[in-house]
């Protein structure tokens, strides 16, 4: 007997199929959307970072949940993917960014549940060198937390949010100094949020309060300045939205996907949206073709900004391959 679950990635896998045709014959030039190479292997609640034009799609876990260490690395220039070395353990909701020629995986969870007491939380933190593909050990984070988010200004890595009790940690590494320094928490406690940097700041934007894929979930946007060490809120997204993931791309923050919509078969919002920091204003834009979540980071690359992978059901049995690219027209400089 075929289960549940099998027939939903068989059907996952069509749908993928009928859209990617869909994406591949039209190719917009602007404002538009677009496939590029699949991914190896399924993944979700990843984390992505970009280093040189490269995508590095890190840890998570396929559609069985079972965690894994594999590290995926996409070229833009050639649109192939490859595996290179893992993680030194598996993975899942990591942080991971790029800064100072490497690459960073920060905290995690060693196992997937919504039980903060038997997560696996970690504050483990790995630096990858892509000239020798290998991982070293790091100066480990303050605290032990997954599902939060990450943004670099100046080669020095912001973490903010998390799966409770670290919805509220915020702290900043310094790869040249191997150093944590702990920062004013959170306004607001959050997991599975976006988060970016813009112009000396940093902005967190949405997610859900509690640890499971059900969730309250908010609409919140609160900005963090370098320059006073102090939050502030701006004008709230369009809707409360967890899972979700974004990055700025011509000084415009676009907000994508996102788990817990009640409109859509699988639960997943489909929603585009961006944000212009100039006039503290939100603006939706087309949907995304699938809908996904479970993936913390993003690449703007070549004028393109990379979906990898990610979840297209509530949870995390639904791992995919798809690489969705959206070319930007606007700009918010």
């Amino acid at each position: 007997m075929i289960s549940q679950s099998s027939k939903f990635v068989r059907l996952t896998i069509l749908l993928f199929a009928i859209a990617g045709c869909a994406l591949q014959e039209r190719k917009p030039a602007y404002d538009g959307w677009s496939l590029l190479a699949p991914l190896p292997v399924p993944n979700s609640e990843i984390g992505v970072a970009e280093l040189n034009g490269k995508i590095y799609v890190i840890g998570g876990y396929p559609g069985d949940r079972k965690t894994v260490a594999t590290v995926q690395l996409y070229d833009s220039a050639t649109d192939r993917w490859q595996i290179v070395a893992p993680l030194p353990v598996p993975l899942n909701h990591v942080m991971a960014a790029a800064a100072n020629g490497k690459v960073y995986v920060i905290g995690g969870q060693t196992t997937e549940t919504s039980d903060p007491n038997k997560a696996g939380f970690v504050n483990t933190l790995y630096e990858y060198d892509p000239a020798a593909n290998r991982w070293a050990t790091r100066a480990p984070m303050p605290t032990r937390r997954g599902g939060g988010a990450a943004a670099v200004v100046d080669d020095k890595i912001y973490v903010a949010g998390g799966r409770p009790p670290g919805g509220a940690d915020f702290a900043v590494y310094d790869p040249k100094t191997d150093r944590w320094t702990t920062l004013p928490n959170l306004p607001t406690q959050r997991n599975h949020l976006a988060a970016g940097a813009h112009d000396g700041k940093i902005y967190v934007i949405g997610g859900r309060f509690e640890g499971g894929s059900r969730s309250e979930r908010t609409d919140i946007v609160e900005v963090f300045d370098l320059k006073t060490n102090q939050w502030a809120r701006r004008t709230p997204m369009l809707r409360p939205r967890g899972g979700v993931n974004g990055i700025f791309a011509n000084g415009c923050f676009h907000l994508f996907g996102g788990e817990g919509n009640p409109e859509h078969p699988y639960g997943i919002y489909p929603d585009h949206d961006y944000y212009n920091p100039l006039t503290d204003s939100w603006h939706r834009l087309e949907n995304m073709p699938i809908a996904i979540h479970g993936v913390a980071g993003m690449a703007f690359v070549k004028g393109l900004i990379h979906l990898t992978g990610g979840g297209t059901a509530v949870g995390g049995s639904s791992g995919s391959t798809i690489q969705q690219v959206y070319k930007p027209s606007m700009s918010c400089k």
